[in-house]
């Protein structure tokens, strides 16, 4: 029940998008109990954004939301995976990200809750 949300502030193409949501879906299985099959993204590009006073170079910000709650090191490992991949793919540097995680013990899906 993972879901990752990027803002990126550059103009990606279909081929990009595409890599990103493939590379998303081997790394989501870093969280323990995550798998592509169950992954949600949403790739939000060529957006407005600002960090530093100015909007000079590739931006992202990216966010995962999951439901349970793994253990911090899965964090740094996912952390230092979308780094990567955003990096790589979007050329945004590694100090022009951030990336924010939320967990919650209560997700719906199919009209119930887990």
């Amino acid at each position: 029940m993972p879901f990752v949300n990027a803002k990126v502030s550059v103009k990606t193409t279909l081929k990009q998008r595409q890599t990103i949501k493939e590379r998303l879906g081997k790394a989501i299985s870093i969280l323990p109990g995550k798998s592509e099959p169950w992954l949600m993204v949403d790739l939000e590009d060529d957006q407005t954004m600002y960090f530093r006073g100015d909007n000079k170079e590739p931006i992202a910000f990216i966010s995962v939301n999951m439901y349970g709650e793994p253990a911090p090191e899965a964090f740094e490992n996912m952390t230092a995976e979308l780094t990567d991949i955003f990096g790589e793919v979007l050329g945004v540097a590694a100090d022009h990200m951030y990336i924010k995680y939320d967990s919650s013990l209560y997700w719906g899906w199919n009209g119930r809750n887990f």
